[in-house]
């Protein structure tokens, strides 16, 4: 389906850092743990994955971490 997946992860990244970006900002002002947490490593992840689908996989698992993990 991603022959040429350099255009798929281009965006896909674009679309999880401004999601964990949203994350960041929301957990700075909340002044929440979690939020903030998974904003920063949702910015840096996809630098590190190379595969569309477990760049996929791995960014809605963090984005779920927030809704599931309350401290």
């Amino acid at each position: 389906m991603f022959e040429s997946s350099g255009t798929a992860i281009l965006l896909w990244g674009l679309l999880f850092g401004s999601i964990g970006f949203g994350f960041f900002i929301y957990g700075k002002k909340q002044k929440a743990v979690v939020p903030l947490i998974t904003g920063i490593v949702l910015c840096v992840v996809p630098y590190f994955i190379a595969n569309v689908y477990v760049l996929v996989g791995v960014g809605v698992v963090l984005m779920a971490i927030p809704y599931f993990v309350r401290i």
